[in-house]
């Protein structure tokens, strides 16, 4: 009888199933807290809701139904709360109480880290997507999408606005994150061209195209109204994000 070998073999897991695990922990932290949630599904769902109702009732003019218009920008909007606000906020606090000190001392490498988190942030999105889609269908909206141009818009905004929003949580203070985050993500929600389109901001509009927002806002439309992949402003986004992952490796502080 051959004797089986029971000693112990401590190893850490492979990189792939620490990164999945990482995401996994990461959404359900998302879902569980009610602010992000808020943040995530609810703040979107009410302005899709309020904007169409209001566009209808009070006559806004708008260059396609009001329906067409308000969904690619929430859907925007929802890639904007999720990647850059919560995201920040998270980092912020978890870089208050340590947490990300004590994840840097674990087999989890910091690459590794940062794909969980953004494996996260998809994960979520999708269920924004789902949401948000499901409200719009049911007030109305019937697209002729480019998935394609669709899926790139969602991943370079994802892309751009973590970048940014890991750069903000990596400079300031835990409650100095909360509150840049919230505003800035109000002044780009009231004035960036993320729900509404550039064409709205008369002259202004030349400024905010080249903003995350306005970009991601614009790709967000071409996709899902005129079912086409908006390349110049999805290189918006990949220059915003260039930028904001060279600021965050040079001044990101782990505690």
């Amino acid at each position: 009888m051959t004797d089986l070998d029971l000693s112990p073999r401590p190893g850490a897991a492979p990189a792939r199933q620490q990164v999945l695990a990482q995401a996994r922990m990461e959404a359900r932290l998302m879902l569980r807290n009610g602010e992000q949630l808020l943040l995530a599904v609810v703040i979107p769902v009410i302005v899709l809701i309020g904007g169409v109702t209001g566009a209808d009732r009070i006559g806004i003019s708008l260059e396609h139904a009001a329906i067409d218009v308000f969904t690619p920008g929430v859907l925007a909007l929802a890639v904007m709360s999720t990647a850059f606000t919560s995201l920040a906020i998270a980092t912020g606090f978890e870089r208050r109480y340590g947490v990300i000190k004590r994840l840097g001392s674990s087999p989890l490498p910091r690459s590794g880290l940062l794909a969980g988190k953004v494996l996260a942030l998809l994960l979520v999105e999708c269920l924004q997507v789902v949401v948000i889609s499901a409200v719009a269908f049911a007030l109305g909206w019937d697209p002729d999408p480019h998935v394609f141009g669709a899926v790139l818009a969602i991943v370079a905004g994802t892309a751009a606005f973590a970048s940014l929003g890991l750069f903000v949580a990596g400079v300031l203070r835990a409650e100095a994150t909360l509150a840049a985050a919230n505003l800035i993500y109000l002044l780009l929600l009231a004035g960036g061209a993320v729900v509404l389109p550039i064409s709205a901001y008369g002259a202004f509009g030349d400024v905010v195209r080249w903003l995350p927002s306005g970009a991601l806002g614009s790709a967000m439309r071409a996709s899902l109204i005129d079912g086409a992949v908006a390349w110049r402003d999805l290189g918006v986004l990949l220059i915003w994000t260039v930028l904001g992952t060279a600021l965050t490796a040079r001044t990101f502080k782990w505690e």
